[in-house]
């Protein structure tokens, strides 16, 4: 038993606090008699009494709860009162993605409240996501973690923080672990929205053979087992997938993703060696002017360019090992890995409408990263105080090549703009305490310091002249200290109140720490006629929150929290370039309302609604406001499943997003879109047959929005406006599953 649950019966604090959690409509309990107090007291004195090595096995226990939750268990629906160290921190089951419909990968990360995935340039590239006022674009601050390996690339070739989750097998995510804000000392770069730590199977309860064909010739195909071999268990999966789309140029696209697992140990210590690999090619269709489809020009499925597109590889061994004794336990993995890309993207159309002036562009880059992470975390009693005191060790070392930007013309380089090899380093130390200063109130405290190192060398090729590649090039690098701290009271009432601050941080793109010169004409000046500045190697934000987290009504989980974030820098979008530009401070605060309810042993709801305001500190130049582009205002995502005794099983989903700025003005806004999902179908033993329909109701909103200037082959001059790319029409799925 929780020994923080044990009190709750004692009358609470501040009852209040709970009409915000929507809590008023429940009748109040009563007040715990005599009797009920003396016995809670009791078994406070049980718990107190605990031998240390008892005490400090459950403090382990609960450590692991989090991070290791076997599939079993709720997931959303577990009560992590006197574990989560923050009203939006959690944790996400298979069991809450078993029935859930999922149209692309991305979607995994909707699992937690508020966030979003979007696409705009087929399947193949990673998603676009949005969470608490970002537009993350395709990952900068938010991280994400599988199975310890960080997925956000740093000194990326389409975006800083790319994070590509399209290497994940949906069937495998054993749990997700999240929290929002830079309140938690474990996570460093990437980390100022949140993050997530995927956590996939050691060993299957039974194998999965797996076929889904829908509209649109999608067809996938999915083998997973494990078996016993030797002391341990392998785990193998293979995934095969084809999709061609909605879109009038075919996406043509195909991926594979592999997986292969050894796993062994016992009650005090466990050691898994995991290999991975992943390959996808598409067509893309990008974002299309919304004047050409009122025109009649394109159809919303049209392109600009059919040509658009890319390939991409991720191969990944890694090891994870731990171990633990009375009041002790280690982690650490280490993990070294391969990935490349060549993404085709043109965004703005045609130079002087001449179909021959292609503004398309090619990314590329090669990548060989490794890294590793260690930690120690001892449970303690000073002074008569419980605590826990956990240590760490991070490091990552990025080996760039090929980091190029080229102009293209149906895939064939005109040009080349910029080419250059780039290594960044990073190290990350952490302490963290865990104080139980009263049953009733504890705090965790967190220091952690990172320190970046950058070397990029140019080369001196295509536009780019030997001088101007010298002067490029270099070396930088930069110490920060993160301090964070937390402060949880309670519970009263199944109900604990939380107080959050942090310094967290996103690093910046390398090449930008070390320019000092336009690469194509050798000038200190850029486009607009201001002085070349080099862009600090990182970024730091700030931010705090209150919040609420209760199980007061039986079966509900809920949580409430009031947050606030100021960013040292924005990164924004930039079409004609297709990467971000570093802008000024900005300021963030937002509500967010989660609700987790399972009234019986077959019904689940859930319902979360996020509301965010994001500004600019100051008023860009030429602009009228001071709004940051794409930053997403109001999300709101409702559910039901039902699992009948019988078999039988539903499951409907609906997802809003909207209040959407396009430009600094606030002069274009996207509207808003609304999904809903139907998923339905029957087991019987081994067997499952499923259906699943997206986007029921036909929606023809979009995905994703920008404005900025383009123009399309035949038009006399660009035109600024809005750029769409719509979300996908109403099609079906069916899947057969067999267990064996």
């Amino acid at each position: 038993m929780n020994p923080y649950n044990a009190m709750m019966k004692k009358k609470p604090l501040i009852v209040a606090l709970e009409i915000i959690l929507g809590l008023s409509c429940a009748t109040l309990q009563a007040a715990p008699g005599a009797e009920q107090v003396e016995e809670a007291q009791a078994e406070s004195a049980v718990v107190a009494k605990k031998p240390a090595k008892a005490k400090a096995a459950a403090k382990a226990e609960q450590a692991e709860e989090l991070g290791a939750v076997e599939v079993e268990e709720e997931g959303r629906g577990k009560n992590l009162i006197g574990i989560a160290g923050s009203a939006s921190q959690g944790e996400v089951s298979q069991k809450q993605f078993e029935y859930r419909p999922l149209s692309r990968n991305g979607e995994l990360v909707e699992v937690i409240p508020g966030a979003i995935a979007t696409q705009h340039s087929g399947s193949g590239k990673a998603n676009q996501y949005f969470l608490r006022g970002f537009n993350l674009d395709h990952g900068t601050d938010f991280t994400t973690y599988v199975d310890g390996i960080p997925m956000n690339m740093t000194t990326h070739a389409h975006g800083q923080g790319y994070m590509d989750i399209n290497s994940i097998i949906p069937e495998l995510v054993k749990n997700v672990e999240y929290g929002k804000g830079p309140y938690y000392a474990e996570v460093g770069d990437f980390s100022a929205a949140g993050y997530a730590k995927m956590t996939t199977f050691d060993k299957l309860p039974e194998g999965i053979a797996k076929f889904t064909a829908g509209e649109f010739d999608y067809y996938r195909t999915l083998l997973a087992n494990s078996s016993k071999v030797g002391d341990g268990d392998l785990l193998y999966a293979g995934e095969f997938n084809l999709y061609q789309g909605p879109w009038l140029v075919p996406e043509d696209s195909k991926k594979f993703n592999g997986m292969l697992r050894y796993t062994m140990g016992g009650d005090d210590w466990g050691v898994s060696i995991n290999g991975k690999a992943y390959s996808n090619s598409w067509t893309a269709t990008n974002q299309i002017p919304q004047r050409a489809i009122d025109s009649g020009l394109l159809s919303p499925y049209g392109t600009m360019d059919p040509t658009d597109g890319g390939t991409t590889n991720r191969y990944s061994l890694s090891s994870n090992l731990w171990n633990q004794g009375g009041n002790w336990k280690n982690e650490a993995n280490v993990y070294a890995l391969y990935t490349d890309l060549d993404l085709f993207s043109n965004f703005e159309g045609y130079r002087d409408g001449d179909p021959a002036q292609s503004t398309q562009i090619l990314q590329t880059e090669r990548r060989v990263q490794t890294g590793g992470n260690i930690e120690h975390t001892r449970y303690n009693k000073l002074f008569g105080f419980e605590m826990d005191n956990s240590i760490g060790l991070q490091f990552r070392h990025d080996e760039i090549m090929g980091l190029g930007l080229h102009h293209t013309n149906a895939r064939q380089i005109t040009d080349t703009v910029a080419l250059s090899d780039a290594a960044q380093t990073t190290i990350g130390t952490y302490f963290k305490n865990t104080t139980h200063w009263h049953e009733k109130v504890r705090t965790i405290a967190g220091l952690r310091g990172d320190f970046i190192n950058n070397d990029v060398r140019v080369r001196a090729t295509g536009n780019t002249d030997p001088a101007v590649a010298a002067a490029n090039s270099g070396n930088r690098g930069k110490a920060m200290v993160s301090p964070k701290l937390s402060l949880v009271i309670g519970p009263w009432y199944d109900t604990e109140y939380f107080f959050n601050i942090g310094y967290g941080y996103h690093s910046n793109d390398a090449r930008g720490t070390t320019l000092s010169l336009d690469p194509v004409s050798g000038s200190n000046l850029d486009g607009d006629g201001n002085l070349i500045q080099r862009v600090n190697p990182a970024a730091w934000s700030r931010g705090g929150e209150a919040g609420i987290r209760s199980s007061f009504i039986p079966g509900l989980n809920s949580t409430f929290a009031l947050w606030w974030l100021e960013s040292s820098q924005e990164l924004v979008f930039v079409g004609d370039a297709g990467t971000n530009e570093v802008n000024g401070k900005s300021h963030r605060y937002g509500i967010e309302l989660t609700n987790y309810y399972k009234p019986n042993d077959w019904l689940t709801l859930d319902a979360d609604y996020a509301l965010t305001t994001v500004r600019f500190a100051e008023i860009p130049n030429g602009a009228t406001d001071n709004f940051v582009p794409n930053s997403v205002g109001r999300v709101v995502s409702v559910g039901a499943t039902a699992v009948a005794p019988n078999g039988l099983f539903g499951t409907i989903r609906f997802r809003h997003f909207g209040a959407i700025p396009l430009d600094e003005s606030g002069t274009v806004w996207a509207g808003d879109t609304n999904i809903v999902n139907l998923g339905a179908g029957y087991k019987h033993k081994q067997y499952k047959f499923e259906i699943d329909i997206f986007n029921i109701l036909g929606s023809q909103s979009n995905d994703i929005s920008y404005a900025y200037d383009s123009q399309l082959a035949g038009e006399t001059s660009s035109s600024y406006g809005l750029m769409k790319h719509p979300v996908e029409p109403r099609m079906v799925r069916g899947t057969i599953t067999v267990n064996f």
